[in-house]
């Protein structure tokens, strides 16, 4: 009986030695093919220099695609518009005649 136990058990280490060694042949695949695909992504696409601040005013430096300002009459009108809206929530969660807890 000891005899087949040792013969099992290197029967199932020649399989995960086997086993072991495809991984790692399919790992340097990947590796291989992951590098290969990096080095075309780069090549293809410029690379993105983020703006830079200017130290000064705290600015970021013009490049034409700045976003205006709202007029002062346009934030009056938007926020008149969330209140009214937070009103009319509020209203409901009264009217509902329940205790339960709403958080917003």
């Amino acid at each position: 009986m000891s005899n087949n136990r040792v013969e099992t058990l290197e029967s199932t280490v020649a399989e995960l030695e086997s086993t072991v060694e495809g991984l790692t042949d399919e790992l340097i695949e990947a590796k291989e093919r992951i590098r290969v695909l990096e080095a075309e992504l780069d090549a293809d696409t410029p690379t993105r220099v983020p703006e830079r601040r200017n130290e000064e005013t705290g600015t970021t430096a013009d490049t034409g695609d700045e976003t205006p300002e709202a007029e002062p009459d346009d934030v009056a009108e938007a926020a008149a518009d969330a209140e009214t809206e937070t009103e009319s929530t509020d209203d409901e969660a009264e009217d509902s005649g329940s205790d339960d807890i709403i958080v917003a």
